[in-house]
This record gives C-alpha cells, sequence and structure tokens, in this order.
C-alpha cells in the first residue's frame, strides 16, 4: 500500500511540476531602423529598380515592423577628380511610400519630374548617397556602383553534400585580370555566398553549391551574381554566418551587424562621415547599388 501510494504521489507532483511556467527575462535593446536598400541594376533594362525597405529593429523572437520615414531621397553623379568632395553631373531621385504602411520606398510618381534613375547615368565610377530623414534624425550612406560578370555556365550536379537529397548546381564565372574583386552569388531562398577573386584572378572559375532543402524535379531555381566591394562582401559573409539556419539574410538580424548606413545629424559633409565620434547610435542595414546577372535552372 505504501509502495502504491508513493507512486500516485510521484505521479502527482510530476505532472504539477510539468505545468510549472517558467518566465524568462530577455534582454531588451533600444529599438533601431533597419535599411534594406540593395538596388539590383541589370543593365538591358532602361530603369533602375529602385527599392528601399525601411523597418524598425524588434527585440527577441519578433519580426522587424515596416515603418515610414520622413523623408529620403538619393544622390548620385561622379566625384569631381579635382574636388572630390564635389559631384560631377549630379542628379537626384526622390522616393515616396509605394503603399502606405508597406516601408516599401520607389521613386515618387507625384514629383514634378520624372525621378526613376535611368540605367544610361549608372556606370563603375558614380557614386550613390542615400540620405533618411527618421525621428528627428539624419542618415546617410555612400556606395559607389559595382559591376559584376556574367555566369558563363549553371548547371545542375550529381554530387551531395551532408544528405542525399541535397541537390548540388555547378555555377562557373570568367573573372576579369589584373583586378580585385568581389562577388555576392544569390541562390534564392534567402541563401547568399560572398566570394573574392583571391585565388582565382582571371580565370574560368567553377564551384558547387547545394541546396540543403527538398527541391522536386521541376521545380525552378534563379541564381544570380551580384557586383560587389570588400565591404559589402564582408557584410554578406557576416550576415550569412549569424542567420545560416534563419531563412535568409535580409530577415530579422540574429545580431547588430553595423552596415554602411550612418548617423550623419548635425554633420555638414554628406560625403565625409563616419561612427567614429558616435559609436553607439547607428541604423542596422546596408545599401548597394550594383549589377545584376542571372540565370535560371530547372531542376531534374
Amino acid at each position: 500500500m505504501r509502495a502504491y501510494f508513493f507512486f500516485i504521489l510521484l505521479a502527482i507532483i510530476l505532472s504539477s511540476s510539468c505545468e510549472d511556467v517558467i518566465d524568462v527575462d530577455l534582454p531588451t535593446a533600444e529599438s533601431k531602423l533597419v535599411v534594406n536598400g540593395i538596388i539590383r541594376v541589370d543593365t538591358t533594362q532602361e530603369f533602375v529598380p529602385v527599392e528601399i525597405r525601411f523597418s524598425e529593429s524588434s527585440n527577441f523572437f519578433d519580426d522587424n515592423t515596416p515603418t515610414q520615414v520622413d523623408q529620403v531621397f538619393i544622390i548620385y553623379g561622379q566625384p569631381d577628380p579635382r574636388q572630390p568632395e564635389l559631384l560631377l553631373n549630379v542628379a537626384f531621385s526622390n522616393l515616396a511610400e509605394e503603399v502606405p504602411g508597406t516601408g516599401i520606398y520607389t521613386p515618387d510618381p507625384n514629383f514634378s519630374m520624372d525621378q526613376r534613375i535611368r540605367t544610361s547615368a549608372v556606370f563603375p565610377g558614380t557614386l550613390f548617397i542615400l540620405q533618411v530623414s527618421f525621428k528627428d534624425r539624419s542618415y546617410a550612406s555612400r556606395t559607389f556602383y559595382a559591376p559584376a560578370v556574367a555566369i558563363d555556365n549553371l548547371e545542375q550536379g550529381d554530387n551531395t553534400l551532408f544528405d542525399e537529397d541535397d541537390t548540388e548546381v555547378l555555377v562557373t564565372i570568367t573573372d576579369p585580370p589584373d583586378e580585385q574583386n568581389y562577388y555576392v552569388f544569390d541562390f534564392g531562398f534567402g541563401e547568399f555566398l560572398a566570394l573574392d577573386d583571391q585565388f582565382i584572378d582571371g580565370q574560368d572559375f567553377e564551384f558547387s553549391y547545394f541546396y540543403e532543402r527538398d527541391l522536386e524535379p521541376g521545380d525552378v531555381v534563379d541564381v544570380s551574381v551580384l557586383g560587389a566591394d570588400r565591404e559589402f562582401h564582408n557584410y554578406i559573409n557576416l550576415l550569412v554566418e549569424q542567420t545560416e539556419n534563419d531563412g535568409g539574410v535580409f530577415e530579422t538580424p540574429a545580431a547588430t551587424i553595423r552596415g554602411n548606413v550612418f548617423d550623419v545629424t548635425g554633420l555638414d559633409n554628406n560625403l565625409l562621415f563616419d561612427n567614429v565620434n558616435r559609436p553607439e547610435t547607428f541604423p542596422l542595414g546596408y545599401f548597394a547599388v550594383v549589377e545584376e546577372f542571372t540565370q535560371t535552372l530547372t531542376i531534374e
């Protein structure tokens, strides 16, 4: 009888403990502006598909929230060789929220002049400056247009990496000789790979990429190569490392990774700025204008 009573008592204790609620105090962080400003240029098109997404960072387990900014525009042109702080052939593109509440900003269709950027105005050496006003702060970013190389060949391979269901794709590019080049490959599904030409300078280069997801015969994947500079290459590398299992490098950041957008409130020179004197004041995200080449592959 005593043994029977003991087992009943033990069952009650265990079942009660399973229902206990444990409150965990998670660290909170100040909300930050998040800028998703990777602009991809297809030189076969007449206009650059400008689209900047703004959101505010959230706490753990929460998605970033789309937000409205007070003003946003892009300045572009070529730095004057004699006075680099000045731009030649300077032009502006004012942006407006495409659909209220989405945080997606595109060239303002209601402006007095066409605010779209023509691809004919984009070439190596063109400098782009993003300026944003948000909650009484000013933010800015500067980036040079980054050209890319075309994908020479894209085909499906037969090898696997860790699982027999992995799908291999083989990508071939030709790296221009005697240049320091950086590339960012977009394999869809939020999967990216950053590459530099340290060991492939001037060579035809083929590499494998493995999709560790279920792809069925007939599925279509788009593979793109984006131009990049060293900073963009390094930024993508960090994002890939920290969001490898989270469904995409441009979703909620896993950690505070600084990009190339800075708080410039009170500064009077938007060509020369940094965060040296403002180590704790910075937004998240990145702004880049890059050439893109894409090929499509049907899985067999």
